[in-house]
C-alpha cells in the first residue's frame, strides 16, 4: 500500500483521486490546502484522514509515502523539491515544471534522496497511446505528424469579462502551451525524439499570455505540426502520415479511437479498450515504480525533451515567465 497526500483541491485532483481509488495499492492519507478551512472541507468530501495547511509539516509527515502535486505550474518545482528532500515520491501534474532548468533541479533532488519523480502525463501511459506505438509500423516510413488539441476554456469567458483566473496568468507559468500544447509536445518527443529544429508562433491575449499556438518541428526525414488553443475547439482528429498509409487519432490527449487508411483506400480500425478515467494508468505506473524500487529515468527523458521544445517555443514567441529569470 502506498499512502498518498495531495497538494491542490481542484477538479484535476478530483479526477486523480477517482482514478487512484481504482488502484488496489492506492491509499489517500492527507490533503494540503493554503487554508485549513479548505483542507478540512476537501477532506470531508473524500473522507481523507489528515489535513495540512503547512507544506513543511506535510513534508515531515512519516505516514506519507508519496505526494501528488496539482498546484499551479509555477509552484511545481519548489513544492516537489521540498517533498523529495524529505523522502517523498512525487507525481507532479503536467506541465511538470516552468522550464527545463527547474526540472533538472527536481530530478537532481529525486536522485540524491533516492525517490521517484514522475510527470503526470496521463496520455502517454494510456492504452490508446500504446496502441499508436504498436501499430505505427503498419503505415510505413513516417513523413508527417499533425497533433492538435484545441479546447475552449471555461475560464476564457471570465477572462473576457475582466476576471483573470490562474489558467491565464503568466506569473503562474500558465497559458495555452503549458496547459494544452504540452499534450501535443510530449507524445511527439516520445514517438519521434527531439526535433532538429522548431518554429513557433502564437496568438496572445492583451495580458501577454498565449491563447493559442502552432509549432512546426523538423526531423531528419519527417516534419510535424502541433496545433493547440484555449480559445477555440478543434473538430479534426490528429494524424500520423506514413508512405503506406495514414493513422487517424481521435483525441491525442486521451485516445479513444484509432483508424488507419492505407494507400489502397482500405481502412483498419484499431480497438482501444481502457478505463474512462485515463489518469488511472499514470497512478498504476507510479505505484509500480515505487513498489519495485525502479527509477523513472526512461519516462523523465521525455519530460526533459518536452521542456526543451517548449522553452525554445516560448523564446521564439516572446513568452517569459518569472521562473525563467531566476
Amino acid at each position: 500500500m502506498v499512502n498518498f497526500a495531495v497538494i491542490g483541491s481542484n477538479f484535476v485532483t478530483d479526477s486523480l483521486i477517482e482514478a487512484g481509488r481504482q488502484c488496489k495499492d492506492f491509499h489517500l492519507q492527507a490533503v494540503y490546502s493554503r487554508t485549513m478551512e479548505r483542507a478540512k472541507a476537501y477532506a470531508e468530501k473524500y473522507q481523507i484522514p489528515d489535513c495540512y495547511d503547512s507544506l513543511e509539516e506535510l513534508a515531515k509527515a512519516d505516514n506519507i509515502d508519496a505526494v501528488y502535486v496539482a498546484s499551479p505550474n509555477a509552484c511545481h518545482a519548489q513544492q516537489s523539491i521540498l517533498m523529495l528532500e524529505h523522502g517523498k515520491h512525487v507525481l507532479c501534474e503536467k506541465t511538470i515544471a516552468s522550464n527545463k532548468k527547474e526540472l533538472e533541479a527536481m530530478l537532481k533532488a529525486a536522485e540524491e534522496h533516492q525517490v521517484i519523480l514522475l510527470e503526470a502525463m496521463r496520455s502517454v501511459f494510456d492504452p490508446g497511446f500504446q496502441a499508436i506505438c504498436d501499430n505505427l509500423d503498419k503505415i510505413g516510413k513516417i513523413r508527417r505528424a499533425t497533433f492538435q488539441y484545441c479546447q475552449y476554456s471555461r475560464r476564457y469567458d471570465n477572462y473576457k469579462a475582466g476576471i483573470v483566473e490562474n489558467a491565464f496568468k503568466k506569473e503562474l507559468s500558465n497559458g495555452s502551451l503549458m496547459d494544452i500544447g504540452v499534450y501535443c509536445v510530449h507524445p511527439l518527443v516520445k514517438l519521434f525524439g527531439l526535433p532538429k529544429e522548431i518554429s513557433a508562433h502564437c496568438l496572445k491575449l492583451d495580458n501577454g499570455i498565449d491563447a493559442s499556438g502552432t509549432i512546426v518541428a523538423m526531423y531528419e526525414d519527417m516534419q510535424a505540426e502541433l496545433i493547440y488553443s484555449k480559445i477555440t475547439d478543434a473538430i479534426l482528429p490528429s494524424q500520423i502520415q506514413g508512405e503506406d498509409g495514414s493513422m487517424i487519432i481521435e483525441q491525442i490527449q486521451d485516445t479513444v479511437k484509432i483508424k488507419i487508411r492505407y494507400r489502397d483506400k482500405t481502412w483498419e480500425e484499431i480497438p482501444v479498450s481502457k478505463k474512462s478515467n485515463n489518469m488511472y494508468y499514470e497512478v498504476e505506473e507510479f505505484i509500480r515504480l515505487i513498489q519495485e524500487k525502479k527509477d523513472a529515468k526512461a519516462h523523465n527523458q521525455y519530460s526533459l525533451w518536452e521542456l526543451e521544445v517548449m522553452d525554445e517555443a516560448r523564446r521564439q514567441m516572446g513568452i517569459v515567465f518569472p521562473a525563467d529569470q531566476c
